[in-house]
């Protein structure tokens, strides 16, 4: 058996990590001594192993929750865990798909901000200065409502 200390050393994860993952009821098989001291056998490493492999794959807690539940039921549960994997996988690559748009946006503000440090454009990207070159920027500064 192992203590906290001892099942972090032997996983990579933080000992806050190991508690964290007991509290949170994703290491079923996790024992407490007489002084209520959580106490790890194989299987609760295991049991971590496969956490920290679904974390790293930056699947949220709740999620790992139901993956660790199906497992507990058995084999029968492969095809659940199968969908539940492909909806993490589409999850991350829509996630994927923002930060690319993230980036792209990204390259136009610096190539602008480029410009503007070497003089070839007016400085665009302050608030403050909008008032003096909206004329030049009509189509994205926003008009107030006539009602």
């Amino acid at each position: 058996m192992h203590t906290v200390k001892e099942a972090a050393q032997i996983t990579g994860l933080t000992e806050h990590a190991v508690r964290f993952y007991t509290d949170k009821g994703l290491v079923p098989s996790v024992k407490r001594n007489e002084h209520n001291i959580r106490l790890f056998d194989q299987e609760s490493i295991n049991w971590l192993h496969g956490i920290k492999c679904l974390k790293q794959s930056g699947m949220p807690i709740d999620v790992i929750k139901m993956y660790n539940d199906l497992c507990l039921k058995g084999d029968s549960t492969i095809p659940q865990r199968y969908t539940l994997m492909m909806e993490h996988k589409e999850a991350a690559l829509a996630k994927l798909e923002e930060a690319k748009r993230h980036v792209e946006h990204l390259e136009e503000k610096t190539a602008l901000y480029q410009a503007i440090l070497e003089h070839r454009s007016p400085d665009t990207t302050n608030p403050a200065n909008w008032d003096r070159i909206q004329h030049m920027h009509g189509d994205v500064f926003y008009k107030a409502s006539q009602t």
